[in-house]
């Protein structure tokens, strides 16, 4: 099954510089995680998996919209960092508390003041490589980005994931887990990083 939360962004955050150029907007961030603290992640580190990946998902500005951009070899560059098991993540708390008010299928909610920028690790290291999204339609427009330095979160903190639904009000629950594409094989890209 397909899902995932989804927190979209109506303000104006800018990506710049690193292996893209001009500006990218953040549309919107979400996660993809397993029923295990195992895997869960789309991509691994030396064949390591993680529980939980977020993404943060921008589009290319010099194009009118997202959705004009979606298509393009240039039209999104997506910002991946890992999550690992740990101490409690009290920046990811926010989104967190949010939950519970959206835990079936179709459920939306709000909340303000959140600066997603806070979500980012202490290191911007990252390795990158152009490839494509990991949900249908599967577009060949990503430069992905996905930083070495994982954040937290603790079992309690991923447990809120794993209790959200992919059914709606009044359906049988399934629990929403295994919403990751499997790691695919590079088929000749290139992966560069910013470190040695």
């Amino acid at each position: 099954m397909d899902g995932s939360l989804n927190v979209s962004f109506p303000v104006f955050h800018a990506l710049t510089g690193g292996p893209i150029s001009g500006t990218y907007r953040l549309k919107q961030f979400h996660f993809h995680w397993g029923g295990s603290d195992d895997r869960g992640s789309e991509h691994t580190i030396n064949s390591v998996k993680f529980p939980c990946e977020l993404h943060l998902v921008h589009w290319n500005t010099k194009y009118p919209s997202f959705g004009e951009s979606a298509d393009k070899p240039d039209g999104l560059a997506v910002v991946g960092i890992f999550l690992k098991i740990g101490a409690a993540n009290p920046r990811l708390q926010k989104v967190l508390d949010a939950l519970d008010s959206i835990k079936t299928k179709g459920k939306q909610t709000t909340f303000s003041n959140f600066d997603a920028r806070t979500l980012l690790p202490g290191s911007l290291d990252y390795w990158t490589y152009d490839g494509s999204l990991t949900t249908p339609p599967l577009l060949e427009s990503v430069t992905w980005i996905v930083l070495r330095e994982p954040i937290s979160v603790s079992p309690a903190q991923m447990a809120k994931f794993r209790n959200l639904l992919f059914t709606g009000e009044g359906e049988a629950a399934c629990c929403m887990v295994d919403n990751f594409r499997p790691p695919q094989l590079l088929k000749g890209r290139q992966v560069r990083a910013s470190f040695k």
